[in-house]
């Protein structure tokens, strides 16, 4: 096989790789190396020669699953009330979450031992908060540094982690635990405002 030939079939390969991955990330069936070699028709080597770790691999394949904040947050795109929006925002990734369980998971176990493959991580809380606690939402006077550690502590609830908690040491039904980070992000909002409109 000549060199274009080799480049081709080395090509093929890691579309094929990233496919079965794709399929399975969208399929909500297990993410694993193995899962990922055995769909794609190829050793469990021949995969880590394309992509180094499971992160790497997650990282492509999700690509597609991801949504826009500004399309997530459209229903309320023209309410002023921060509350409605963070309450909106919340439900939005959560139910997120529990579409593509398996791979959120995957992912997590993936990065969460390797602080430096945390940017595999797609982070979409932090999108839709500050989408959020934009214009129009009437802020009430939050100055900036309330405003700042207002989006850390929605950080916090608006999270897998925060809903995985729940539902795995809690015990508690997906919906139930829904509800909770609802209300748990929506109190922490009015806290906020109630402070900045106080002082």
């Amino acid at each position: 096989m000549d060199g274009g030939g080799r480049v081709n079939q080395k090509r093929r390969t890691r579309n094929a790789i990233l496919a079965a991955a794709t399929d399975l990330v969208r399929s909500g069936g297990p993410v694993t190396m193995p899962e990922v070699a055995r769909a794609a028709a190829v050793s469990e080597a021949t995969a880590y020669r394309y992509f180094p770790d499971l992160a790497s691999l997650l990282r492509e394949a999700v690509a597609g699953t991801l949504f826009d904040p500004a399309e997530a947050l459209a229903p309320i795109a023209d309410s002023p009330d921060p509350v409605v929006r963070v309450a909106a925002a919340t439900e939005h990734l959560l139910r997120h979450v529990l579409a593509h369980e398996t791979v959120v998971r995957a992912m997590i176990a993936a990065t969460i031992t390797r602080p430096a493959d945390t940017a595999a991580r797609p982070g979409l809380r932090f999108g839709l908060i500050d989408g959020a606690l934009t214009p129009p939402a009437d802020l009430r006077g939050l100055d900036a540094p309330a405003l700042a550690q207002l989006k850390r502590d929605l950080a916090v609830v608006m999270s897998a982690e925060a809903l995985f908690g729940l539902t795995d040491l809690h015990g508690l039904p997906p919906d139930e635990a829904v509800r909770s980070l609802i209300r748990t992000a929506t109190t922490l909002t009015e806290a906020a405002l109630g402070a900045a409109s106080a002082g």
